[in-house]
């Protein structure tokens, strides 16, 4: 294009803008309340701060995904989706007001150097680095930074009091979005997408092709807890599962163009037996991908239904350099079905769905998921799937509240489990690594070590008493359910005196045997879920043990002993009856 056709068209461009300004009344309103604020208001104002507020109430009068994102954020809120960031290369944990690193990042600048997974950080730059006011935005301000920059960590290691100096120059750290990649047996391998970034399509290739020279023929690809990333990512995935010329994705809009998606050339895995992973918190990319394989028969779909964000946004920079990111369309699957939930009970109630869809026993009983007849869909090979936002999975998974005992609550909630194991295998690596260099040894003679014991013990000390049912609860439980019963039982009972009660036992012996039997199977169930509490409880410090000594792919190993979802998925390839049964391509 010419230097004068540039010019025109920058000054049309100017003028067409101008004119939507005018029409908003941008310069009627928004300008005139900001000058009335700035001549009149009885004090001194912040009108960048004004104006922010004023944008994110605007967007959030739109939808749930339209966002601004002031200057100083948008680097931070990129990162993750581009696939890396320039820093030292460790990853840590703050427990007791000291920085403990958990993980060194594999070529990164402080393993060039010689810091250690089980090192503390006591100096950054000289300066101390403990105590009460560390936190994680402190240590990534101080740890981070330009390529080619230098930061001084001092080092306390083991028993050692000295503290060791390193000179750490930063480099660009990549950001995984594949978490682990292993053989489950001979012939079914599984892959672990967590986010879908600029780098996901070539690890996810990566993944797949290593995994085939290990004799991979089937794969469970799990995208449970992905909340999405680049629409283009996703795609690029569910190229290597299609053949070629079948449409992915397609977005309709009011101002923008339709856009259709296609796969192209031969994928790295367009035969075997696929089943895809998902959850409530799978969402947009996760939903692409999963969508494109249940409507054109490729794969199952195993877990509960996704969360339901199917609007695609688009950046507009803005002169501060800080972004709004608006919604310009919507995602439809290839068979028509609108990913996106509905949002018209404003933003507090869309961001409630998931604990609403708990309490109407959707993420417990498949029959309660509300799926309306009028959004039927038909999938390639005329399997019926509905719309009405989310993805709903082909075999339903419900969530696992056995092992949410009040134990457990309370462990978590004051982080016990990270701190203990974090804290053991800083005091035991060196002979854990000596005694069983591999998982495999680790894993074979891991119940000799007697952890558990270590951890029920630790908690303890922090004041949260053993997963057992306590001998008292049963007799509280009884005589709330014993009033209950006779109240329920007989029309004698007019107040709620143990005398009236008494009588009213002694008109009808019955209600206390209804009430021991219903006592019993009281008692049995939270037995059950304590064992299974406990059971779970045991399975992440053994992972998480394995995780910090060999890597992360041990920790998924670990932890698939209780996953009823990776299980359900292992059968249904292993057994092969329902790919036959819904004619799915593999």
């Amino acid at each position: 294009m010419s230097p004068k056709k540039i010019f025109i068209t920058a000054i049309l461009m100017i003028l067409s803008l101008s004119a939507m300004a005018q029409r908003l009344g941008f310069n009627n309103k928004i300008n005139q309340t900001l000058q009335y604020i700035d001549r009149f208001y009885v004090e001194d104002v912040n009108t960048d701060k004004i104006m922010d507020k004023g944008i994110e109430s605007m967007l959030q009068e739109l939808d749930p995904h339209s966002v601004y994102i002031p200057a100083k954020d948008v680097k931070k809120s990129t990162e993750a989706l581009y696939g890396n960031f320039e820093g030292s290369g460790v990853a840590f944990q703050i427990m007791k007001d000291t920085i403990n690193i958990v993980e060194v990042i594999k070529g990164g600048p402080s393993e060039t150097v010689g810091i250690l997974p089980g090192d503390k950080i006591i100096t950054i730059n000289d300066k101390p680095a403990i105590g009460d006011s560390i936190t994680n935005s402190w240590v990534f301000k101080r740890l981070r930074g330009p390529k080619g920059s230098h930061v001084k960590i001092g080092i306390k290691r083991g028993n050692n009091n000295n503290i060791i100096d390193f000179d750490v120059v930063r480099d660009k750290i990549p950001i995984k979005s594949v978490d682990t990649y292993f053989m489950i047996n001979k012939n079914t391998g599984y892959i672990a997408l967590i986010r879908f970034a600029a780098t996901s399509a070539e690890e996810v290739r990566t993944a797949i092709n290593e995994l085939k020279e290990q004799g991979m023929e089937n794969l469970i690809f799990d995208l449970r807890g992905n909340g999405g990333g680049f629409m283009n990512a996703a795609v690029d995935i569910c190229d290597e599962f299609l053949p070629e010329d079948k449409l992915i994705v397609y977005t309709e809009g009011l101002n923008q163009s339709n856009e259709y998606l296609k796969s192209t050339e031969k994928g790295s895995f367009e035969k075997g037996r696929l089943v895809i992973l998902i959850d409530e918190n799978s969402a947009s990319s996760s939903e692409i991908v999963s969508g494109a394989i249940q409507d054109h028969d490729r794969g199952i779909i195993i877990g509960r239904r996704s969360f339901g964000k199917g609007l695609v946004q688009r950046m507009f920079p803005l002169n501060d350099g800080g972004q709004l990111r608006i919604t310009t369309s919507r995602y439809h699957t290839p068979s028509g079905r609108c990913i996106q939930k509905p949002y018209n009970d404003g933003l507090e109630a869309y961001y409630n769905d998931i604990m609403n869809r708990y309490n109407n026993k959707e993420l417990i009983d498949p029959d309660s998921i509300r799926v309306p007849d009028s959004l039927k869909y038909f999938t390639t090979k005329k399997r019926v799937v509905y719309g009405g936002g989310g993805i709903v999975p082909d075999i339903f998974v419900p969530i696992d509240t056995t092992r949410a005992s009040d134990y457990y609550i309370e462990i978590r909630g004051k982080g016990l489990i990270n701190n203990f194991t974090l804290e053991y295998v800083n005091k035991n690596r060196d002979n854990l690594l000596k005694k069983y260099p591999t998982f495999e040894e680790f894993d074979k003679n891991y119940h000799h070590l007697k952890v558990e014991d270590e951890f029920y013990a630790y908690a303890e000390k922090a004041g949260i008493k053993k997963n057992v049912v306590k001998p008292d609860w049963i007799i509280q439980w009884m005589s709330v359910a014993l009033r209950e019963e006779i109240k329920d039982t007989t029309s004698t009972l007019n107040g709620d005196t143990y005398s009236e009660m008494a009588k009213a036992l002694l008109e009808d012996p019955k209600i206390f045997e209804k009430v021991i039997e219903k006592a019993t199977a009281e008692d049995k169930k939270n037995k059950e879920i304590i064992k299974k509490s406990n059971d779970f409880i045991e399975h992440q410090i053994k992972g998480l043990i394995a995780r910090n000594l060999y890597g992360v792919q041990y920790y998924y190993e670990v932890l698939r002993a209780t996953d009823k979802g990776y299980k359900k998925a292992v059968d249904v390839i292993e057994n092969g009856r329902l790919f036959r049964k819904m004619k799915i391509t593999h």
